[in-house]
């Protein structure tokens, strides 16, 4: 009985996992369209503003390091101050 329980509940939460929505967003009737950016001419669509930008997702860099390089000093790393 316990194990039949488990089983419906693990099903109850995959129906309802899957059961988000797949339509395009479209604004809702009556609300004022998004402001238009500086130096822009049309407002941005539904497709536009859910893009996260380039500082949100950073492109990874793949560049490999082929060749070891002696460091360089650093002059701004000091040791800590003393606690006066």
């Amino acid at each position: 009985m316990r194990i039949a329980r488990l089983w419906a509940a693990a099903g109850l939460l995959a129906a309802l996992g899957a059961c988000g929505g797949r339509e395009p967003l479209k604004p809702l009737a009556g609300q004022p369209s998004p402001a238009i950016p500086v130096g822009g001419e049309t407002p941005p669509t539904a497709a536009q503003l859910t893009q996260p930008s380039v500082q949100a997702r950073p492109q990874r860099n793949v560049e490999l390091l082929t060749q070891s390089r002696k460091r360089t000093e650093d002059y701004f790393d000091l040791p800590p101050e003393k606690a006066p």
